[in-house]
C-alpha cells in the first residue's frame, strides 16, 4: 500500500504539469488584455506599461509559466487584478463559507440516499417502488435554479422561517445555511437514489445472492451484508469524485442567498476578468480531483478486498 501510495503520487507531479501548462496557455491566449481592461479604452501607453510591470506581464513567456509552477508549489498565487488581495486570503476565507454549505448536506444525503435506495431496491417491484421512481424522474425534471427560487419564496418569503439571503460566522450563520442545506438534499435524492437503486438492484441479479438464498439466507442479512458491502466500489466511486468540488459550494446557491464562497469568488471572477483567481482555482480543483482519485483507489482495497493495488 505504502509502495502504490509513493508511487501514484509520484505520477501525479506530471498530470499536474500539464494540467499547469494547459490552464496556463488558455489564460494567456483566451480572452481579453487583462491590462486593457483594468485601465479602460483610453489608458496611455506608460500606464499599460507600468500595469504590465506590476502584474509581471512584461516578462516572457517561458519566465511567466516558471512563476506560475512556483505559485503552485508554493499555495501562494499572487494578488487578485481586481481587487488586490492575495488570492491565499481570499481563498482561506471563501473556503470554509462553501464546506460549510456543502459538507454537511453532502454527508447526511450520501448516509440518507444509499439507505433510501436500498430499502426501494428491498421492495423492488412494489408500489413503493413504481411510486418513488415516479417521484424522482418528476423532482429530476425540474430546474435547479427552480428549486432555489421556489424555496426561498415559500420557506423564507411567505412563511418567514429562514433568512432570504445573508451570512455570519460561527453559530449565528447556521440560520442562514438550513434552507441551502435543504434545497441540496431535495435536488441530490433523485439522481442519487436512483443510482443506488441501480447499483444494489445488479448485485442482487449476481450468482453470490441466488446462492445466498438457495442456502436460506434470510433476506435482510443478504442485502445489508453482503449487497451493500459488495456494491461500495460504484457508490465510493460516485460520492468521492464529488468531493473536490464540494470546496466550489453550489455557484448559484451562493448567488442567490448572498454566501462569501468560493463558487461566489469564481463567478465575480469570470465575471471581472479576473485571471489569477481563475488560474488558481482551477489548479486547486485539479490537485483536489487527482488527491481524489488516489484515495479512492486506496478506499477500493479497504471496502473490497478482492481489488489488489498494482
Amino acid at each position: 500500500m505504502l509502495a502504490y501510495t509513493i508511487r501514484r503520487l509520484l505520477y501525479m507531479f506530471p498530470v499536474l504539469l500539464g494540467v499547469a501548462a494547459l490552464v496556463f496557455s488558455l489564460f494567456n491566449t483566451v480572452g481579453e488584455d487583462p491590462v486593457r481592461v483594468a485601465l479602460g479604452q483610453h489608458a496611455t501607453p506608460e500606464s499599460i506599461a507600468d500595469l504590465e510591470a506590476q502584474w509581471g506581464l512584461d516578462q516572457p513567456l517561458y519566465k511567466q509559466f516558471l512563476d506560475f509552477l512556483v505559485q503552485i508549489a508554493t499555495f501562494d498565487y499572487g494578488r487578485s487584478y481586481d481587487t488586490g488581495e492575495k488570492l491565499s486570503d481570499m481563498f482561506a476565507a471563501g473556503a470554509p463559507v462553501s464546506l460549510s454549505l456543502t459538507l454537511p448536506p453532502f454527508v447526511i444525503g450520501l448516509i440518507l440516499n444509499v439507505s433510501l435506495g436500498l430499502l426501494i431496491a428491498y421492495y423492488r417491484g412494489s408500489w413503493l417502488d413504481r411510486f418513488s421512481t415516479a417521484l424522482f424522474i418528476g423532482a429530476m425534471s425540474i430546474s435547479y435554479l427552480a428549486y432555489i427560487i421556489g424555496f426561498q419564496y415559500v420557506l423564507a418569503y411567505r412563511m418567514d422561517w429562514f433568512p432570504i439571503s445573508g451570512y455570519e460566522p460561527g453559530i449565528e450563520g447556521l440560520q442562514f445555511l438550513l434552507l441551502p442545506w435543504i434545497i441540496y438534499l431535495v435536488v441530490s435524492v433523485g439522481p442519487d437514489v436512483r443510482m443506488y437503486r441501480t447499483v444494489f438492484l445488479d448485485e442482487t441479479g449476481a450468482d453470490y445472492v441466488r446462492t445466498a438464498r438457495a442456502k436460506g439466507v434470510s433476506e435482510n442479512r443478504m442485502l445489508f451484508g453482503h449487497v451493500l458491502k459488495n456494491a461500495m466500489i460504484p457508490i465510493v466511486t460516485y460520492s468521492m469524485v464529488a468531493v473536490p468540488f464540494l470546496i466550489l459550494g453550489a455557484f448559484l446557491m451562493e448567488r442567490f442567498f448572498s454566501l462569501p464562497g468560493i463558487g461566489d469568488l469564481m463567478i465575480t471572477a469570470i465575471n471581472n476578468g479576473d485571471f489569477p483567481v481563475l488560474k488558481g482555482l482551477t489548479m486547486l480543483i485539479a490537485m483536489g480531483y487527482s488527491l481524489i482519485v488516489l484515495l479512492t483507489d486506496i478506499v477500493y482495497a479497504w471496502v473490497d478486498p478482492r481489488v489488489s493495488l498494482s
